[in-house]
């Protein structure tokens, strides 16, 4: 997927994106998404019990890990 592609993919949606979000515009579970944010797979950010993650670390991790192995 081209950077170009990546940004189409999030254009339409607002800087920060809650766990719901991403897991719909993705196509996972939330209980995906929460598991990726408590190991630290993508970067979110929590104040009380809300967790939100920004738009723009969420692609960013995305083009990093393209086609990448894992560890």
């Amino acid at each position: 997927m081209s950077d170009d592609a990546v940004d189409a993919l999030f254009t339409e949606l607002p800087d920060a994106l809650s766990p719901s979000d991403v897991s719909k515009h993705l196509g996972v579970t939330t209980r995906t998404v929460y598991s990726w944010l408590k190991e630290g797979t993508i970067r979110g950010y929590q104040i009380g019990s809300t967790w939100f993650i920004f738009k723009a670390d969420l692609v960013s991790h995305l083009r990093a890990g393209a086609n990448s192995p894992r560890d």
